[in-house]
């Protein structure tokens, strides 16, 4: 069925070669990583993790995210998904191996990616992080070359499927439960060392993954006419209004608890993501324009004959994934950094190349997800 992503109009060959020249571009940025080492990029040894990991986070949760639909329509019998789950899956799929790139480009020898093989370690949570990712993506993979081989054949899934696809949905938590513990488990970082991280991050993905499957699946309308009930992407801004709902409560929380304990070590992350530390405020602008977001997201999304409107459902929707982006990536994981445990203040700002390489991984996601959304509107075609 891949062979049906291979046949297109010259607006989709233009769109996969643009894409593809990002990733070339990123992909020689990393040669010249690889050649010279991670010296080029604005990384620290007080900021050991910037960008490339605050996309592996972020993407961690807009994999897990899938399990948004799929737990309706196989569990509780929901069809209104049912043409929006598979896409959901693939958006999970093309998520996971993201998140693998950026694990790759951000370790200076890629070879001991190995070495989490050669040397499994039960204790370490880098080992069932591992684990975790990649039983997700081999589920994943199943799941939808099943179901889409269901489809275009006109048949039932097989029984054996269903016991595969209920499995996949504690594991979508897992993944992103496991990474919230990769953090936690670093208690000399005391922006992380709290036990509403992995709620935390569970809450923002369920916002953010289905905002970008809301946005691929109205480009995806439009593009190829892809079959997609309006009711079904209403009930996903219903998902997305209710966990970014969550997520917004969660920092409030998290900001209570900080600044009425009053204890210096944990005031301080949060005096450097929103007014600045000792004369530092690299980060300010961006924390504001995030919470900002986060507000005309909440807005937009709360008040129904926004929510029900195509273009402002689209625009909340962008709001959303940018706010959590920036929230969940270069806010929670610099953050967490700055200051040391020392209380050294160190700015970390991205070099060219690595906003090159981040943006060559961005493009092979782009490419992979067109492609899947390709293969599955090739297929529905035929049911017409």
């Amino acid at each position: 069925m891949l062979e049906k992503a291979l046949a297109g109009g010259r607006r989709y060959w233009a769109w996969i070669a643009g894409l593809a020249a990002v990733a070339c571009a990123g992909a020689w940025c990393y040669a010249l990583q690889l050649q010279t080492g991670l010296g080029m990029t604005g990384l620290s040894r007080d900021v050991t993790w910037g960008l490339y990991i605050a996309q592996f986070t972020f993407f961690v949760g807009v994999a897990a995210s899938a399990v948004m639909v799929v737990l309706p329509y196989y569990l509780h019998d929901y069809k209104v998904f049912g043409r929006v789950t598979i896409l959901g899956e693939f958006l999970a799929i093309t998520s996971v191996v993201m998140c693998g790139l950026f694990i790759f480009v951000d370790m200076g020898q890629p070879s001991r990616v190995l070495n989490v093989l050669r040397y499994p370690t039960p204790w370490s949570m880098m080992f069932w992080d591992m684990v975790a990712l990649g039983g997700y993506l081999i589920l994943n993979v199943v799941i939808t070359r099943v179901s889409l081989e269901a489809e275009r054949n006109d048949t039932a899934p097989p029984r054996w499927i269903r016991p595969v696809i209920v499995l996949s949905i504690p594991w979508a938590i897992s993944i992103h439960t496991v990474t919230a513990f990769l953090y936690n488990g670093l208690p000399g970082r005391s922006f992380w060392l709290t036990a509403i991280l992995a709620p935390r991050f569970l809450a923002s993905a369920f916002a953010a993954g289905p905002a970008l499957l809301i946005l691929l699946c109205l480009a995806a309308r439009r593009w190829w006419s892809l079959r997609i009930a309006d009711e079904a992407i209403r009930k996903i801004a219903l998902i997305v209004a209710y966990a970014m709902a969550v997520h917004v409560f969660f920092v409030l929380l998290e900001v209570f608890t900080v600044f009425y304990s009053q204890v210096p070590e944990h005031v301080d992350h949060f005096r450097y993501l929103y007014a600045g530390l000792d004369g530092h405020t690299a980060l300010v602008p961006w924390m504001w324009t995030s919470a900002c977001l986060a507000v005309v997201a909440l807005v937009l999304l709360i008040v129904p004959s926004t929510r029900t409107s195509e273009p402002t459902l689209a625009g909340a929707c962008v709001a959303v994934f940018v706010s959590l982006w920036i929230d969940k990536g270069l806010g929670l994981v610099v953050g967490g950094f700055v200051p040391s445990p020392l209380g050294a203040v160190t700015d970390y700002v991205p070099t060219w190349p690595e906003m090159m390489i981040t943006a060559g991984v961005w493009a092979l996601g782009a490419i992979m997800v067109t492609g899947f959304f390709k293969v599955t509107a090739e297929v529905r075609a035929g049911e017409r």
